[in-house]
C-alpha cells in the first residue's frame, strides 16, 4: 500500500505512478491527452496571443481533417530549411571574369562576410567530386605536392556519406547532361550540386522532426523546437550532418515502437554516415542492464554492428587505403578553433595538448587527454544511470553521452551542434531554455565567420571568437546539469509529470527494475 502522502501530493502522486511497474501500458494517446504548450509553456502562450491566445479548455483538438502537430512541424521544418538555403544561397552566386567565362563568386571574402559558408561548395573539387570517373575511396590526390609534408588524400568522411557525395556529384552529372539538351535549367556545376545534396539534407532534416514528433508522445508540439531551431536555420546545409540525425532520431522512433532489430538497421545507417549515432548504444545498454532487457538491447547492438560492416566490409577490403582515411584524418587531426583544448591553450599560453607538433604528426597527448575524459563521462553517465532513484529516461542519458562527446572532443565543427537538438528536445522539454540554447549556439557561426576573414580584412580577433565558444560551451555544460537534476528530482521533469515513464523507451516504458543501485520513488 502507498503511503497516505502519496495521494495527498499530486506531484508524488504523479511519480508513483511512473515508479510502479504492475500499472497498465496505456493506449494509443487520443488528441485530447496532447500536451498544449500553449498552457505550459509561458513562451509560447505569449506568442500566441495575437492567434487568439491559449487552446482553450473546450477546444476541438484533433478535428481538422489534415493539419495534425507532425505536419505543423514539418511544415515548419520546410519553411525553416527554405530560410536556411536562401542564408546558403550566396555562396552559389556567379560572376563572368575577363575571359568571359562564368565563377563561382568568392571574391572578398564573400563566404565569411555573407557568413553563407558551407563546407558542399568547396569539397565538390577538393574530393574530386567534379571530374569524371572518379570514385570516393578509390581516387586520391596529392597535397603540398613537391614539398617535405607531400601527403596522399583520398576521401575522408564515413563511407555511407562519402557514397551520399558521389551519388549526388552523379545526379550533378544528369542534371547537366539534361540541360544541354534543353530540357532543364542550368548553373554551375557546383551551384547545381548544392542544390541537390540541400535536397537530400532537408528530407534527412524533415525525417529528423517527424520522428521527434513522433517519439515525444503526449508532446508531439514539442517537435516544433526542432522544426524552428536557429541551428538548423544556420547549419542544415553547412554539411551532411542531417543524414546521421535522421536515422539516429529514427532509430530511437524504432525502439520506443518496440522494434529492436530495426532500430539497430537504422543507427547502424546513422553510424555508417556520421559515427556519433554509435554512442546511443551506451545509454541503451544501461538502461537494459537495469531493467533486465539485456537480450533486446543485443539485438539492437546486433544489428547495429552488422548494419555498418555491411556498408564498411566491401570497401574496407577492397579500398583499404581510402577507407582508412577518415580515421587516420581523425587520429592526426589538432585541435579544432571552438574546442575546449584551443580555449584553454589560447588564453593560458601552455602548448601541452601538443600544440607545437608539426603537420602530419600525430596529437598523442591530445588524443590520450580527450578520450580519456569522454570516457570518464561514460563512467559518470552510466553511475547515474544506475544510482537514480527512478530510472533515467532514454532521452536523458542520451544527451548527456553526446554532450559530453562534444564537451570533451578535440573538434566540435558546428553543425555537430545538430547532434543535440533532437535529444534535448526529447529529454529537456522546455521552450524557453532550449530556444535560449541554440539561439546562443547558433550565434557563435557570427564570430567564427568574422574570426576566419582575419582581422587583417576587418574580421574578428580570436579572442572574441573563444568567448562566444565559452559562453556555448557552458550553456551545453547547464542543459546537462538540468538534466541530472531531473534524473535525481524527477518530479521537475515534465515528461513525467504528466504520469508518464519513458516515451521513447520502448521495452524500458514502465518496466520494473532488475538491478540498480537506487531506489524507486514510491514501493507499492
Amino acid at each position: 500500500m502507498r503511503p497516505l502522502s502519496l495521494w495527498r501530493d499530486p506531484t508524488a502522486r504523479n511519480i508513483a505512478r511512473v515508479s510502479s511497474p504492475t500499472e497498465p501500458v496505456p493506449a494509443s494517446l487520443n488528441p485530447e491527452e496532447r500536451i498544449a504548450p500553449s498552457r505550459t509553456e509561458p513562451l509560447v502562450a505569449a506568442a500566441s496571443r495575437p492567434l487568439g491566445g491559449p487552446l482553450g479548455e473546450h477546444a476541438a483538438v484533433g478535428r481538422h481533417w489534415f493539419w495534425s502537430p507532425q505536419r505543423v512541424g514539418l511544415a515548419m521544418a520546410t519553411l525553416a530549411l527554405l530560410l536556411c538555403w536562401f542564408g546558403k544561397a550566396s555562396c552559389i552566386q556567379q560572376y563572368t571574369d575577363d575571359n568571359g567565362q562564368n565563377q563561382l563568386d568568392w571574391r572578398a571574402g564573400r563566404p565569411y562576410v555573407a557568413m553563407c559558408y558551407s563546407d558542399i561548395v568547396p569539397l565538390y573539387s577538393a574530393e574530386r567530386l567534379d571530374q569524371a570517373g572518379t570514385f570516393p575511396y578509390r581516387t586520391s590526390w596529392t597535397d603540398n605536392a613537391g614539398t617535405p609534408n607531400a601527403t596522399t588524400r583520398y576521401m575522408e568522411y564515413p563511407v555511407l556519406t562519402g557514397l551520399f557525395q558521389w551519388v549526388n556529384a552523379k545526379l550533378t552529372a544528369g542534371w547537366l547532361a539534361v540541360h544541354d539538351v534543353g530540357w532543364l535549367p542550368g548553373a554551375l556545376p557546383v551551384a547545381v550540386y548544392f542544390d541537390i545534396t540541400a535536397f537530400w539534407l532537408a528530407v534527412g532534416w524533415l525525417v529528423t522532426v517527424w520522428a521527434v514528433g513522433r517519439t515525444a508522445g503526449r508532446r508531439p508540439w514539442d517537435a516544433t523546437l526542432a522544426a524552428l531551431s536557429p541551428l538548423v536555420l544556420v547549419h542544415a546545409f553547412t554539411n551532411f550532418d542531417t543524414v546521421a540525425t535522421g536515422f539516429a532520431a529514427a532509430g530511437l522512433l524504432a525502439w520506443a515502437r518496440r522494434k529492436p532489430v530495426l532500430a539497430g538497421v537504422l543507427l547502424g545507417l546513422g553510424a555508417a554516415a556520421k559515427l556519433y549515432p554509435l554512442l546511443l548504444l551506451g545509454p541503451l545498454l544501461v538502461l537494459c542492464i537495469r531493467a533486465g532487457r539485456v537480450r533486446q538491447w543485443a539485438q539492437t547492438a546486433g544489428a547495429t554492428v552488422a548494419v555498418w560492416l555491411a556498408i564498411n566490409l566491401p570497401v574496407a577490403l577492397t579500398l583499404n587505403a581510402g577507407w582508412r582515411e577518415f580515421f587516420r584524418l581523425n587520429g592526426q587531426r589538432g585541435m579544432d578553433p571552438d574546442s575546449l583544448y584551443n580555449v584553454i591553450s589560447y588564453f593560458t599560453g601552455w602548448t601541452g595538448f601538443d600544440g607545437l607538433l608539426q603537420p602530419g604528426q600525430t596529437p598523442t597527448w591530445l588524443n590520450i587527454v580527450s578520450g580519456g575524459l569522454f570516457l570518464l563521462c561514460c563512467a559518470g553517465v552510466a553511475y547515474v544511470g544506475l544510482t537514480a532513484p527512478v530510472r533515467p529516461r532514454l532521452a536523458q542519458l542520451c544527451f548527456l553521452v553526446v554532450a559530453a562527446f562534444l564537451l570533451t572532443s578535440k573538434v566540435w565543427s558546428p553543425q555537430y551542434s545538430l547532434w543535440l537538438v533532437p535529444l534535448a528536445v526529447l529529454a529537456i522539454p522546455r521552450w524557453r531554455l532550449l530556444l535560449s540554447w541554440m539561439l546562443i549556439d547558433a550565434l557563435v557561426w557570427v564570430p567564427r565567420m568574422f574570426y576566419y576573414l582575419g582581422v587583417d580584412h576587418k574580421g574578428l580577433p580570436e579572442d572574441w571568437f573563444l568567448g562566444f565558444v565559452v559562453v556555448r560551451d557552458v550553456a551545453v555544460a547547464g542543459l546537462c546539469l538540468l538534466v541530472l537534476r531531473e534524473i535525481y528530482r524527477p518530479a521537475l521533469d515534465k515528461v513525467r509529470l504528466v504520469g508518464d515513464d519513458d516515451p521513447a523507451g520502448g521495452v524500458l516504458d514502465r518496466a520494473p527494475d532488475v538491478v540498480g543501485l537506487g531506489s524507486r520513488v514510491a514501493v507499492s
